[in-house]
């Protein structure tokens, strides 16, 4: 059993790349931005932290806390989003490790993927049996980010100089996949890697 972590710039295409891995690989997923969101429901660790601080205009009509309303509310602050960053990364490392680890001890499913932007800055490189780097052509991924989700070069811009260089990334991971065209030129990296697809 094996955990790898899977981190890379915006619109590298993270995505595509675990869709494939999930269909013809045996194993679980985790990603930063759903153990987010689950920390934040009703009832979770999150949860009355973020609405004591933020307020309940942040809640939507069944008493859940809107991802819309809560990003409006810090995005001009950036002491807040601090403070919003404080109580919830902390909570997600935590998560991620605590499904890893029990993962580890059942010794299944053959592979644990770890997605998330700031793997490496978290330290999660002593903590994955390898990390991967997913790279695309920074034009790439551009025209990825505008056709998607329809980002503005200024955007782009600011999301891309808050992250790790080609360098770093490449400098902490064990394995670089080259997501930058087609998906079967992917797919056949993913495979010389994880030893081929299991038949499924």
């Amino acid at each position: 059993m094996k955990i790898i972590g899977i981190t890379g710039g915006v619109g590298a295409g993270k995505s595509s790349v675990l869709d494939y891995i999930e269909a013809n690989y045996d194993c679980e997923i985790v990603t930063a931005d759903d153990i987010a969101n689950e920390i934040k429901e009703p009832g979770e660790e999150c949860y009355e932290a973020i609405v004591k601080l933020l307020g309940k205009n942040v809640l939507d009509d069944n008493g859940y806390i809107n991802k819309k309303k809560m990003a409006d509310a810090i995005y001009a602050d950036e002491k807040l989003r601090d403070e919003v960053n404080a109580i919830i990364h902390p909570a997600v490392i935590a998560r991620i490790k605590e499904k890893g680890d029990a993962a580890r001890r059942n010794g299944r499913p053959e592979f644990f993927f770890i997605e998330a932007a700031l793997l490496i800055e978290c330290g999660f490189n002593d903590y994955v049996d390898e990390m991967w780097y997913i790279y695309a052509d920074t034009n790439v991924r551009r025209e990825r980010l505008k056709n998607s989700r329809g980002y503005s070069d200024e955007k782009i811009d600011g999301i891309m100089a808050s992250q790790l260089s080609d360098e770093e990334f490449r400098k902490n991971s064990d394995a670089v996949i080259d997501n930058s065209g087609d998906m079967n030129v992917t797919a056949y990296q993913i495979d010389a890697r994880l030893g081929g697809r299991d038949g499924r």
